[in-house]
């Protein structure tokens, strides 16, 4: 299984999975135990927000994708990729990690992990976020 957390200083959970382009990614091995074994470093276009929904993309190799926040758009969006998304309002990607591989509950995010920038288009086909204009 693959997890990938969304990072985007790669130090921490960070929200707008849409618009994320820095990912860590770990394999689990065995029971509860895994390891990081690579990391996405997307360009802007190849955030799951500008990228073309009918292409193969790299967060199409994961399993799981944990964030600090994303809208139910962008939940579906990966769903179709077959990718579970985990929200969680937890900040230590390796905490989280350790708690999903657990079979255990990751605490949700804060109503500020959700309240993401739209400073993005909700018209024709939207941003994948959920909120509408």
């Amino acid at each position: 299984m693959k997890i990938g957390v969304s990072s985007q200083n790669f130090r921490t959970i960070t929200g707008h999975a849409g618009k994320a382009r820095r990912f860590f990614v770990y394999a689990v091995e065995g029971d509860n135990n895994f390891a990081e074994i690579d990391r996405i470093d997307l360009p802007k276009t190849e955030s799951m927000h500008e990228a073309n929904p009918y292409a193969p993309h790299p967060l199409d190799a994961l399993d799981v994708l944990i964030t600090g926040g994303c809208g139910d758009g962008f939940v579906g969006k990966m769903a179709r990729r077959g990718v579970q998304v985990v929200r969680t309002g937890m900040t230590d990607p390796l905490e989280a990690v350790a708690y999903f591989v657990r079979g255990e509950a990751l605490p949700p995010p804060g109503a500020e992990a959700d309240d993401h920038d739209h400073d993005h288009h909700h018209d024709e086909g939207g941003c994948g976020c959920s909120h509408r204009a």
